[in-house]
């Protein structure tokens, strides 16, 4: 942990709060993590996008230990500190972080909401969640939301509305962990799978990245500016 307070500091990416990156009027990112997951995992798209000329900011919230409304409260109040001032506020969230956004968008939606990008997004619930609360062990691993993010029609994922902004999903392909491929069928990222991670004919890119890592790849990078700037993955 502490090497990624180092990194961090050392690249100058702010964690939570206002960013320090361009000035006033200009286009904002807010960057969500994943489920037990910190700030420092956003850290080197988050320097891209700064690269790319974006003011970012990444939102830290209790992935684990807080209900999903407190979630969206924590993540509300930092998009009110830090983009109040933005021309447009784009969202790109991880896993957990993707369907934070999506609840966060339901009810506060920013009036300069810009484009959204889901990084490997429990979409429609993830199998593997489903085999750990076989095991009984959804709970005490991934706390009281993520052990809802499961494939039941009671779970978070299948009860929060389709969008209607602009949205694309990146999802992987590449497993590395020895339990996801016997719980999910199909091509997946070891957590979820490609099906899962879809939202019906919502825009899909799929890169040969883990579930993990795949917000660190330059290829996912390039392809979230592409989207921001666009609204599709197509292009160079």
């Amino acid at each position: 942990m502490k090497k990624e307070w180092l990194l961090i500091l050392a690249l100058g990416l702010p964690v939570a709060g206002c960013g320090d990156g361009p000035a006033p009027k200009e286009e904002a990112v807010v960057l969500v993590h994943g489920l037990g997951r910190s700030p420092s995992s956003m850290l080197i798209l988050g320097q891209r996008l700064r690269w790319a000329g974006y003011r970012v900011t990444v939102a830290e919230y209790p992935s684990r230990t807080a209900p999903f409304a407190e979630q969206l409260a924590t993540v509300r109040g930092i998009v009110e500190e830090c983009c109040s001032d933005a021309s447009r506020v784009h969202f790109v969230g991880h896993s957990l972080g993707a369907l934070v956004i999506r609840g966060y968008l339901v009810e506060h939606r920013p009036d300069s909401l810009g484009r959204v990008v889901l990084l490997a997004p429990p979409n429609r619930g993830s199998l593997f969640v489903d085999w750990l609360d076989e095991m009984q062990l959804a709970s005490e691993m991934l706390g009281p939301v993520g052990s809802a993010l499961g494939t039941d029609t009671t779970d978070l994922p299948a009860n929060l509305p389709h969008p209607d902004y602009e949205v694309g999903i990146i999802a992987g392909s590449r497993s590395t962990q020895p339990i996801g491929p016997p719980a999910i069928p199909g091509p997946d990222d070891g957590i979820v799978s490609i099906e899962q991670a879809r939202i019906g004919d919502v825009p899909m890119l799929v890169l040969p990245r883990s579930h993990a890592f795949i917000a660190n790849s330059r290829h996912t990078a390039n392809a979230v500016i592409r989207f921001l700037r666009t609204g599709g993955f197509a292009g160079g």
